[in-house]
């Protein structure tokens, strides 16, 4: 009897095993392909991406894009802050609302990821995303794997300082001779910084928000960034202001930089590079969108970003 029954476990653990081997030996459900049923002229580029706008964001720059709990926007119902792929959290700013104007004329879902401006390139690189955004700008290093779409923003850079401190009053770069600088890291702003007299240089954070911090709690004299970043952190932290320097006295744009913010792509992807074009001039992105835009971002921010 005994015998009997570890013969059938056998048997029966045999068939197991086998059935287990035919599971995994099973083709996979092929996917349903795409179809997509909007514009004709976006269509390459849609089949390319399955129907997605997969925008890769730093969501920690406001007012270009911040992270929040909701996908609430106060003040603007008509506006809906966008689920960060893979997290519970939402992202809202200028940016977003830039992608799904893109992405409505278009046809397409957006999908915001979230990655640290210092590893934001490597994420396009690897495929995670098509385009980035994050008021990116072009740099000799970065056409080297790059292609560019249109202008989004143009900006221009300030020095924040102290509301309190006698630097609030210069109107001069050479009057700044000697402070001690800082700026985010991975950026242009360095090449601005270089532009003061002698300025005492330190360690470069990872976002915009710790420049600010750093400004407000006297750790640096100045931090240099671009104008509607400086003027949300002053929104956030009263005691920082943005110097008022004179014109011819004031940051010029290096030779090899650009003070103008363009989404990018993976250089070669012309398919990409064509739509993007297409859908920005569909929706007559100009400057007076870029002003329109930016105050409603500035306007929604939380202002613990």
């Amino acid at each position: 009897m005994k015998k009997s029954i570890l013969r059938a476990a056998a048997v029966f653990a045999a068939v197991a095993a086998l059935g287990g081997m035919f599971t995994g030996c099973s083709k996979k459900k092929a996917e349903p392909e795409f179809v997509y049923t909007g514009k004709p002229e976006y269509a390459e580029f849609a089949k390319a991406v399955k129907g997605k706008l997969r925008v890769g964001i730093e969501c920690a720059y406001a007012p270009f894009n911040w992270t929040q709990p909701s996908k609430t926007v106060p003040g603007h119902p008509e506006y809906t802050a966008a689920q960060i792929y893979g997290s519970p959290d939402y992202t809202f700013g200028f940016d977003i609302i830039f992608s799904q104007l893109l992405a409505d004329e278009m046809g397409l879902e957006l999908e915001v990821h979230k990655n640290d401006w210092a590893s934001i390139w490597m994420g396009l690189k690897a495929g995670d995303y098509d385009l980035v955004e994050s008021g990116s700008i072009y740099s000799e290093e970065r056409d080297k794997f790059l292609d560019y779409i249109d202008p989004y923003y143009n900006r221009f850079n300030v020095i924040v300082v102290k509301k309190d401190s006698p630097y609030a009053s210069y109107t001069k770069l050479e009057q700044f001779k000697g402070l001690k600088f800082t700026t985010q890291i991975n950026t242009n702003w360095p090449a601005y910084i270089n532009q003061v007299p002698e300025p005492v240089i330190l360690p470069y954070p990872d976002t915009c928000t710790e420049v600010i911090m750093k400004v407000a709690m006297g750790d640096v004299d100045c931090g240099v960034m671009d104008w509607p970043t400086a003027y949300s952190g002053c929104l956030s932290n009263p005691n920082v202001v943005i110097v008022n320097l004179e014109e011819g006295h004031d940051f010029v744009t290096p030779p090899d930089a650009s003070d103008t913010c363009t989404p990018s792509v993976l250089d070669g992807n012309k398919v990409a590079v064509d739509a993007l074009k297409a859908a920005m001039k569909a929706i007559g992105w100009n400057q007076e969108s870029m002003d329109k835009y930016m105050k409603i971002a500035i306007e929604t921010q939380p202002l613990s970003n």
